[in-house]
């Protein structure tokens, strides 16, 4: 893992507050099982049916049976409850999930979320990510700012095909964590060692940056 998704999963934790039922997407959300404290009370949910997951110790055999989102083996904690894809989606319906981590290849300034089709490219399919996307109570995307060859990912408007409409809370990535707001995509913090001047350099979207309450992660 690379020291830039290190910084996106270390700030990401800070997201996650006690006694929340929380969901990882496919991806580098999943790995922040691995930043999340032992002894914080947190109900991780996989859309599989699964509530109360926890990361496979390496000593563990896996459980054929058990698997995240992406396909990893994973456990579960004291208390975990086992139920089929129905009732796991119904739950999603019904607003009972706190915050949903999801990747994205693009993000733009109305909140708007596409992460599941590259045209020309092969997809299984849209998903879990339009469920939660709509219905979580609250969505903070963790990715990249930019893609390996250098373009913004954090845009006016996205140009792929939309996951979902007006759903992004907050995004985190390598440079910067980023509130969406009716008035723009306002600045919470910036990565230490960058400038405010890098960071607009490296994204389309227009910013909002009151350099008075800036953080830095």
């Amino acid at each position: 893992m690379s020291a830039d998704q290190q910084r996106i999963l270390v700030r990401a934790a800070r997201e996650v507050i006690p006694g929340q039922i929380v969901n990882l997407g496919i991806g580098l959300p999943t790995q922040l099982f691995h930043h999340l404290p032992e002894e914080m009370e947190v109900l991780v949910h996989s859309e599989n049916g699964v509530l109360g997951c926890r990361p496979r110790r390496d000593d563990e055999a896996p459980d054929w049976d058990m698997i995240d989102s992406g396909g990893a083996y994973i456990a579960t904690r004291p208390g975990a409850s086992v139920f089929d894809s129905a009732m796991s989606f119904a739950m999603i319906r019904r607003s009972r999930v706190d915050v949903t981590f999801m990747g994205a290849f693009e993000v733009d300034e109305l909140g708007n979320l596409a992460n599941w089709k590259i045209p020309g490219k092969f997809s299984p399919g849209i998903g879990g990510a339009m469920e939660l996307a709509q219905k979580v109570k609250r969505l903070v995307i963790l990715c990249s700012h930019n893609d390996k060859h250098g373009n913004p990912k954090i845009l006016h408007r996205c140009r792929l095909p939309l996951t979902a409409k007006r759903c992004v809370s907050r995004i985190i990535t390598d440079k910067a964590v980023m509130d969406v707001t009716p008035q723009g995509l306002a600045v919470v913090d910036i990565a230490e060692g960058l400038g405010i001047d890098e960071l607009r350099e490296a994204t389309e979207a227009n910013l909002i940056v009151d350099e008075q309450r800036l953080g830095r992660f």
